[in-house]
């Protein structure tokens, strides 16, 4: 049975066009990973499915009664709720009867119902009904299943009550896949839902989805999830005749093997037909000179024929065997000192939760160091402390005189939500705003969204905003807080190869194992306000560490 469907459905965005003449249909427990280059429409296709837009053009219809969650890139809401409040707000109806309690027991306590006995035994009859309505819709359990969720995605009982504006990106999106999931829903709408999670609880995010039992949508750059969890991949592929979506059965490991198989194909298909193709214009020419030479209707006719096979034709398109990908390099504009930071006994808390007690670390120049934890352990805070946007409670950050940080945020916080990509590109050096526009160019970024703030932007887009930036600042120590979070495969491998090109230093927060084992030279674990150095690859690490 089908959930929910799209017919010809478009969207445009203050003139810019997304995508147009769109069509798919989601079935019943259906486990679906959808592909794509950033900025192509992906997020933008879930909240037309999930109810929160509209289409411009066309229509999306959903099975009657259908429930739908929606897990966005980043949790919405006020920075002071916390976990527990989030997911107990998370029951509208709930939340509603809960309202009406209130307003019940308000009423109970009141001197001129009390005195009423007729009015006192109504708002007393209303009362029991509320709380039946209460008790029918689960809510005594609620708050056990919402602890429970918590627990099972492994968000530490510490951070149930605390303010979520004091939580790791990571922890931000447990509680937002934990909200998801309380609601019960027939579909499940998730937007890069393993970004900023840590390895451990990938394994818990991939077990969940696989136990959900209605259809999931995924929107992931994760091929280890992709290749867990999804029974089919859909790939939204922007072509020069607009958007198309296109099926293929199986995982992401199976997806890109039959495609790359398809395309080699195609490929052959086309040849053929162009061969095919030539052959038959030439015997046109030859037919038609035949004609000019001797008067003779059959060789007009032939000619004709000829050509009416060339039209009649199933043309082949010809594939794109490589897209075009972002260009970024980095370059050091002063060499720096040989030593680059360093940590001396640093002390950092936040309440009661310590971040680092008594911390050593130094980095020399040149060096490649990966900063792995558990989520919340203070991996981005170490990176702020180190570029000086975080003051420590006691002890010393030292930076080489020499140094010049570029910093790039996880939470895209470098960037300023109401201007423009060009205008942030401008800030960060003295250029026209034609050189702004070439750069952001490079990165694949389309002209209207340069134009647009920064806020509207698909994550994937404030990311390679982010790049762009940071590759004009010239520092000679990266500071890199998961720089490979909302880009998709093609351009982490170009990060990936614009760093390890890179002859500074660099500082990374990662959970991308490939980016890591390519690149670093040490491991450095945070954990339980301790720095623990690993020397060697990730999977050297992760091999003694078990």
């Amino acid at each position: 049975m089908i959930t929910a469907s799209l017919q010809s459905a478009g969207r445009v965005y203050g003139g810019r066009t997304v995508f147009r003449d769109i069509s798919w249909a989601i079935d019943d427990g259906e486990k679906i990973g959808l592909v794509g280059p950033s900025g192509c429409g992906k997020s933008t296709l879930l909240r037309l499915l999930a109810r929160v837009e509209l289409p411009d053009e066309g229509e999306v219809t959903w099975r009657r009664g259908l429930s739908v969650a929606y897990l966005e890139q980043e949790l919405p809401g006020s920075a002071d709720e916390t976990a527990l409040g989030i997911l107990m707000a998370s029951r509208e109806d709930i939340a509603a009867i809960e309202r009406e309690l209130s307003e019940a027991e308000r009423q109970m306590a009141d001197p001129d119902i009390l005195a009423d006995a007729a009015r006192f035994d109504a708002v007393l009859a209303e009362h029991a009904r509320l709380l039946q309505l209460y008790e029918d819709a689960g809510a005594s359990m609620l708050r056990n299943r919402a602890e429970g969720l918590l627990r099972t995605l492994g968000l530490e009982e510490y951070a149930w009550e605390v303010p979520t504006s004091t939580l790791s990106g990571g922890q931000r999106k447990i509680i937002g896949l934990a909200r998801c999931m309380l609601a019960e829903p027939d579909l499940l709408l998730l937007d890069e839902p393993d970004n900023h999670l840590d390895l451990r609880r990938k394994g818990m995010l991939e077990a969940a989805i696989v136990d959900f039992a209605g259809a999931v949508v995924v929107v992931s750059h994760d091929r280890y999830l992709l290749d867990e969890v999804a029974t089919a991949i859909v790939e939204m592929d922007p072509g020069r005749d607009g958007t198309k979506l296109t099926r293929w059965e199986g995982n992401y490991t199976t997806y890109a093997t039959e495609k790359e198989l398809a395309l080699i194909r195609q490929q052959q298909q086309f040849v053929a037909q162009q061969k095919e193709i030539a052959r038959l214009e030439a015997a046109i020419v030859r037919f038609k000179e035949w004609a000019r030479v001797v008067v003779d209707e059959r060789h007009i006719k032939q000619a004709r024929n000829k050509q009416r096979q060339i039209d009649s034709m199933d043309k082949v398109d010809r594939p794109v065997m490589e897209r075009r990908k972002m260009s970024l390099h980095f370059t050091a504009s002063r060499r720096g000192g040989q030593k680059s930071v360093e940590l001396r006994e640093v002390d950092k808390a936040f309440d009661d939760s310590i971040i680092l007690a008594g911390a050593n670390l130094t980095v020399m120049k040149g060096e490649r160091v990966g900063i792995v934890g558990p989520n919340g352990s203070g991996k981005s805070v170490l990176l702020k402390l180190m570029q000086g946007r975080m003051a420590v409670d006691e002890g010393e950050v030292w930076v080489g005189p020499s140094v010049s940080f570029g910093y790039y945020s996880q939470e895209h916080e470098t960037l300023d939500p109401g201007r423009s990509a060009v205008a942030a590109v401008r800030e960060t050096k003295n250029m026209y705003e034609s050189d702004a526009v070439a750069i952001l160019g490079r990165f694949l970024l389309p002209y209207d969204a340069m134009q647009q703030p920064v806020a509207r932007l698909s994550g994937g887009e404030k990311s390679r905003v982010q790049l762009a930036c940071l590759m004009q600042m010239g520092a000679n120590c990266l500071l890199l807080d998961e720089p490979t979070n909302n880009l998709d495969i093609p351009a982490a491998e170009v990060l990936e190869a614009a760093l390890d090109a890179f002859e500074g230093t660099i500082i990374l927060v990662s959970h991308d194992r490939y980016l890591l084992d390519r690149l670093v030279d040490r491991i450095v674990e945070v954990n339980e306000g301790e720095l623990t150095t690993y020397e060697g690859s990730y999977s050297e690490y992760a091999e003694r560490v078990g």
